[in-house]
Parts: C-alpha cells; sequence; structure tokens
C-alpha cells in the first residue's frame, strides 16, 4: 500500500509539472500570436504609410508636369508641350481620392490633403486660364498672364508647403511604426526563444520522469499481467471443472434413465406377457362362441405390442451395445454423413455453411451408429429452422488438445431453460410427431464412443450441439 501511495504521489508530482508545462506553452503561445499579429499591423501601417508618401510624389509630380508643358508651350507655341498636361486633372483626381482613404484615420492629414486639393484645383485653373489666354492672343502673351505669375509662384509655394508637411508627419508616423514593428520583432525573437527553452526542459523533464517511473509501472504492469494469468487459468479451470460437472451430471442422469427404464421394462413386461397369454386363452375361448369379440381381442393384442415396442426402443436408448469401431477423418466422415441428409437441405432451402478444420483429425467410430447420431442432430436442427426465412446450417470441426470438436448450429429460434435441461430425457419432444428418443439415443451412442455431447441455446439466435470425441494418435 505504502508503494503504491508513493506511486501516486509521484505521479501526481508529474502530471502537476505538465499541466503546468502546458500552460506556460500556451500562454507563450498566445503571446506570440498577439505580438504575430501586432507585427502584421505595424507592416500594414508601414505599408500605409509609403502608400501616402507615394500619392503625395505623384500628385506633385503630375502638378509639376502640366505646370513644365504650359510653360513650354507658351515659350515655345509648339503644341506637343501640352500633352503631359492634358489629362493631368483626371490622374490627380484619382490619386487624391486614394490619398483621402489612406488619410481618413487622421483628421489632421485628411485635413490636409483637402486644403492641397484647394491649392491644386486653383493652379490647374490658373495654368488653363493662361493657355486659353496664350491662344486667344495669336499664342502671345497677355498682360493678364503676366499679373497672375505672382500668385502662381505663391500657389505652387504652398502646394510645395502642404506635401512637405504632410510627407514629414508621414515620415514621423513611418518612423514610428517601424520602430514598433522593430519591437514586434525583437519581441517574437523573445518569445520563441523562451519557447525552445520551455521545450527542451519538458523534454529533458519527460524523459527524466519517464525512466524514474518506468521502472515502477514495469514492476505493476507485470503484476497484473501476472494476477491477469492467474484469473485466467482459475476461469478457465472452473470452466473445465463446470463442463466435468455437467458431463458427470449428464452420464449419471443417463445411466439412472436406463436404470429406470431396465426396470420399467422388467416390471411391465412379465403382468404384458401375462395379459398377452391370458389374451390368447380367452381368444380361443370366445371365439367359438362370439366372433364379434375378435375385435377386442385384436386391440388388447395390437395395444400389448405397440407397449413391448415402446419398451423395446426405449432400452435400446439408454443402453451400451457392442460397436464395430474403424478409423476415420472427421471432416470425411461429416460429408459422408452429410450426403444422408443431402436431399432434406436441399428441399428445405438450407444454407449449408462448413468450418472444416484444416486439420482432418483421425477418430474411430461405428459409422452407422455414429451416422445415425449426427443425423438425429441435423434433422432437428433443419426442423426447427421451419419458421426462419434464411436458414442457416453451420457445421464446424476443430482440434482442441488430444479430443476432437464438432460443432452443428442453426439459426432457429432457441429453446428455453427447461427444454434445455430435459433434451436428453426420454419421451421428450416439442415436436407434434415423434417419440422423444431421438436425442436420447443419440447421447447414448455418443457416451458409447467415451464421448461427450453439450447443448447451448439462446432464445430467438439459435442451438449449438458440441460433440467431442477423442482423436487418435
Amino acid at each position: 500500500m505504502k508503494t503504491i501511495l508513493e506511486k501516486t504521489k509521484t505521479e501526481k508530482s508529474i502530471r502537476d509539472i505538465y499541466i503546468f508545462s502546458l500552460v506556460l506553452l500556451l500562454l507563450t503561445y498566445l503571446v506570440t500570436l498577439y505580438a504575430n499579429k501586432q507585427l502584421v499591423k505595424q507592416a500594414e501601417r508601414v505599408q500605409h504609410t509609403n502608400k501616402v508618401i507615394k500619392n503625395l510624389d505623384n500628385m506633385l509630380s503630375n502638378v509639376k508636369d502640366a505646370e513644365t508643358g504650359t510653360r513650354g508651350y507658351i515659350i515655345t507655341g509648339d503644341i506637343r508641350f501640352l500633352f503631359p498636361y492634358y489629362g493631368t486633372a483626371g490622374r490627380i483626381d484619382s490619386i487624391y481620392s486614394v490619398a483621402v482613404q489612406l488619410t481618413r484615420d487622421s483628421p489632421l492629414q485628411s485635413g490636409r490633403i483637402h486644403t492641397l486639393k484647394r491649392f491644386i484645383d486653383k493652379r490647374m485653373a490658373l495654368l488653363q486660364f493662361s493657355i486659353k489666354s496664350f491662344e486667344g492672343n495669336n499664342r502671345q502673351r497677355t498682360d493678364s498672364m503676366i499679373k497672375l505669375q505672382p500668385e502662381s509662384i505663391r500657389l505652387m509655394d504652398s502646394i510645395h508647403t502642404t506635401v512637405s508637411l504632410l510627407q514629414r508627419e508621414e515620415e514621423r508616423l513611418l518612423n514610428t511604426r517601424s520602430q514598433k514593428m522593430q519591437l514586434s520583432f525583437k519581441t517574437i525573437r523573445v518569445i520563441s526563444f523562451i519557447s525552445l527553452i520551455l521545450a527542451f526542459a519538458l523534454i529533458v523533464f519527460g524523459f527524466f520522469s519517464y525512466m524514474q517511473v518506468s521502472k515502477s509501472r514495469k514492476k505493476a504492469q507485470q503484476a497484473i499481467l501476472d494476477y491477469e494469468q492467474r484469473l485466467k487459468n482459475r476461469i478457465q479451470e472452473l470452466d473445465e471443472a463446470n463442463e466435468e460437472l455437467i458431463r458427470m451430471r449428464s452420464e449419471e442422469k443417463f445411466a439412472a434413465t436406463g436404470r429406470i427404464a431396465r426396470t420399467i421394462a422388467h416390471e411391465v413386461r412379465n403382468p404384458l406377457t401375462n395379459i398377452n397369454l391370458a389374451s390368447d386363452q380367452l381368444k380361443n375361448e370366445f371365439l367359438q362362441k362370439e366372433e364379434n369379440s375378435a375385435f377386442l381381442f385384436d386391440m388388447i393384442n395390437r395395444n400389448s405390442n405397440r407397449i413391448n415396442q415402446l419398451i423395446s426402443d426405449l432400452l435400446n436408448s439408454t443402453k451400451f451395445s457392442e460397436l464395430n469401431y474403424v478409423k476415420t477423418g472427421i471432416n470425411d466422415f461429416i460429408d459422408e454423413t452429410l450426403k444422408d441428409a443431402e436431399d432434406r437441405i436441399k428441399l428445405d432451402k438450407i444454407q449449408l455453411i462448413k468450418k472444416y478444420s484444416s486439420r482432418n483429425c483421425a477418430i474411430s467410430v461405428d459409422k452407422a451408429k455414429m451416422k445415425i447420431a449426427l443425423l438425429n442432430i441435423i434433422i432437428n436442427a433443419i426442423e426447427a429452422m421451419e419458421i426462419q426465412e434464411n436458414r442457416i446450417l453451420t457445421i464446424e470441426t476443430r482440434p482442441v488438445k488430444d479430443k476432437c470438436e464438432i460443432i452443428i448450429t442453426d439459426n432457429g429460434p432457441g429453446m428455453d431453460e427447461e427444454s434445455l435441461t430435459r433434451i436428453f430425457e426420454p419421451y421428450f419432444t416439442n415436436k407434434m410427431e415423434g417419440n422423444g428418443l431421438g436425442l436420447t439415443n443419440t447421447q447414448n451412442i455418443i457416451l458409447n464412443h467415451h464421448g461427450e455431447i453439450l447443448v447451448k441455446s439462446t432464445r430467438n439466435k439459435g442451438t449449438s450441439f458440441i460433440i467431442t470425441l477423442g482423436i487418435l494418435p
């Protein structure tokens, strides 16, 4: 008991440490998952900032291209300089829409984007006015164009200043987010290192724990196996003793039945003989006087002979007789026996299943009598399955130590306990026809061969007859 308590305490400590380690690993995993999530967010924010800066550069570049193209056109008069100008407004509007979406989470940047758009719209309006004035004055610069130059310079300065403010803010955000991303990287590395250490420690702990518990566990397992084996041996001994008790009771019951049958035959046949003699004498005397009395005397003789025949059948089914032993293979002998029941099996549409042992055990039997015994069982099985739709008759052979078993199984309705205990009794039968001596005779034949016969039955599942015979060396 002390060893069991110590083992239980050790196993509890190991279990607690395992649980703690698993919880710690789970927490580490959750923290790592959170850190990875934050890292993804920071990476998305960095990418977001880069997109904002790129859009600002694109917007400023488009304004510069439009301004440069317009200036070149006014100076040279070559329409090709306006190619960059055409479509600039649409491109700027597209870039502006994207920039508005990107900066909607920052009120400061969003306001600056709107301000930048107003400056750009004004600058584009001045460029359009300059082009129209230039073209309307025979491609000559007008005074109004010259007067608008300071306003144009002021607008471009405002655009540059606003873009610079936007970019500086985005760069500040980029630096902040990059630092947070670096911190997330460092956190993940630390957590990964801790997880590695924990995993290694858990492996080491598991190994030493296994080595510590392994010996006691093996001892316990061996003790369980030994106990289990002793229990199996005990159960086997009990089963063998129970089967031996059943066999002895069966033989004792059969012997008692034989004694009773011989006693009844002796006690009944003597007065029956006197009755027959008296009947014959009376018949001779009365037939000379009354011819109608012959019918009554015939009735007496007929029933007397029937009683005598029943007594003879009972004696034959319960007495040991001389056997003519012949050596044969058990599988071959069963096939030979089945030929006599082949027509009945086909007529009743019985599905015959043979499960013969690969070892064709050699037995010594009186073939004629043993055929009678087996056929009685087979015919009873066929008749028991008359109400079944799918009728299956299974015959199996198998060697068991120095003996061989024949197992005849049907899938009929089975038997109740009373029928099972009385099945070998003389004159016991559940059939409408028959004298109830068939299985009694079967038991007598098998016992004459120094064999055993057992019956196992389950209601609504079927019945099995197990016949055990000795194997020849």
